[in-house]
């Protein structure tokens, strides 16, 4: 199994804001986190990357406990609490300042990703001037240029028009072809449903529901 959420629980000043969630996932799959703002969702999806530590439960990726084994996921990418970038850099130049330490990408890559995600890679137009959607594009774009193992997507499709929403949904279909693990959150059941092998609805912290493409769902 390549990610393991194991009974995992998280309490800030004495508040129970995850309670035993429990979730698991081989490569290749696309992971729903269904609720309404406050569910639980962003706060699950920090838990598996890394930026911070259960209170109780173990987060594993192929095999390894983050904040234990290891700080972060070695192979993860992220859009989680909308995307952040240079003001006065461009598309191109944001991603090639994030892609520079790990060198695992090269220019013509990071042009046909902004390509994909439907913006200019010739474009000298700065962050600062981006519409919300063009942010929420290169938020997406950032987060699978790497081409990662894990791939957390936070209310992706937050700010985009239709044209986007079907942009996202090949991405998120040729990243799970290729053989990453995706977990998508959104509070739209449709898309969701449209885009995932199996679901997870959250409340207050907790799964409630567990439903997997084509089966019966089952409450938690």
């Amino acid at each position: 199994m390549f990610l393991e959420v194991k009974n995992v629980t998280k309490s800030i000043h004495g508040d129970v804001v995850i309670k035993n969630v429990s979730l698991c996932s081989e490569r290749g799959r696309v992971i729903g986190l269904r609720g309404i703002n406050g569910s639980g969702k962003t706060m699950l999806m920090r838990l598996i990357s890394g930026l911070i530590r259960p209170t109780k439960g173990q987060v594993l990726i192929d095999g390894e406990v983050v904040s234990k084994d290891i700080p972060f996921p070695r192979s993860l990418g992220v859009l989680i609490e909308g995307p952040a970038f240079l003001d006065d850099y461009s598309a191109m130049d944001n991603l090639k300042l994030i892609a520079y330490p790990k060198g695992k990408v090269t220019e013509d890559e990071i042009k046909a990703v902004l390509s994909e995600v439907r913006l200019d890679p010739k474009s000298r137009k700065k962050y600062k001037k981006f519409s919300l959607g063009m942010k929420q594009r290169l938020g997406i774009a950032a987060a699978v240029m790497e081409h990662p193992d894990l791939i957390l997507l936070d209310e992706p499709t937050n700010a985009l028009d239709e044209s986007g929403v079907d942009m996202l949904g090949n991405i998120v279909k040729k990243e799970k072809e290729r053989g990453a693990v995706l977990i998508v959150s959104s509070h739209d059941r449709d898309i969701l449903e449209d885009i995932s092998d199996e679901i997870y609805d959250l409340e207050q912290g907790e799964i409630v529901r567990h439903s997997i493409k084509g089966e019966k769902q089952s409450e938690g």
